[in-house]
């Protein structure tokens, strides 16, 4: 989705501890901005910079006060829009992010998969993951992510579930053209591996892209 980022500048919105940050740049962007609103994942973010340094740059801001000056060529939201518990609060997402970009440049990123809500709880949990809901999700709605590490301890955090057309609705009064959401495919690597059978057939997570106008 992102194609050759070499030498383009990129901002990390939601960028937690930077892990997808320090990905961008070292796949060659020439400069990469984080930006989160939690004080402690800027300071993991920072620490990791500090110790290998790649020239990653970070701010602590919410994503949605920020007031950008459309420089960058890719805004990368890796679950971010997800946040949002109105159509209000996306379509300020969206906006900020719209106007981060340069004309004609890209915003991709990954999100809840709210184009196949769970119905109650469901689990993914050979991948370490469950989901929950209510039955018949209506706007607002939180969606309880349960994580299971590797050995065995568990953290959770909510989304929250927003109709597609409040989606599509939210990109389009920000600006963009040419939303989708794009289907989930495995690295190369993995093409054929039934470890993914599960996942594939029901993914939790969604990925999507939109571009800002040219003129």
């Amino acid at each position: 989705m992102l194609g050759n980022v070499e030498g383009k500048t990129l901002m990390d919105m939601a960028c937690g501890e930077g892990f997808y940050t320090r990905l961008l740049k070292r796949a060659g962007a020439a400069e990469v901005t984080g930006v989160d609103v939690s004080a402690e994942m800027i300071r993991l973010a920072e620490e990791a910079e500090a110790r290998q340094p790649l020239g990653c740059r970070y701010i602590r801001r919410d994503v949605a006060a920020l007031e950008p000056t459309g420089s960058v060529d890719v805004v990368v939201g890796m679950y971010l829009l997800n946040y949002a518990r109105t159509g209000e609060q996306l379509r300020q997402l969206c906006r900020v992010c719209h106007d981060a970009l340069r004309p004609g440049g890209r915003f991709v990123g990954f999100n809840d998969n709210i184009r196949v809500p769970p119905a109650g709880t469901v689990s993914w949990k050979k991948y370490g993951l469950e989901k929950a809901c209510a039955e018949e999700p209506v706007e607002g709605d939180a969606v309880r992510y349960t994580v299971t590490n590797n050995d065995g301890s568990q953290f959770q955090f909510e989304n929250f579930y927003l109709a597609p057309e409040t989606y599509r609705r939210a990109f389009r009064e920000a600006g963009f053209k040419d939303f989708e959401w794009v289907d989930v495919a495995l690295h190369p690597a993995q093409r054929g591996n039934p470890f993914w059978d599960d996942f594939m057939t029901n993914p939790p997570v969604i990925p999507f892209c939109a571009w800002r106008r040219r003129s």
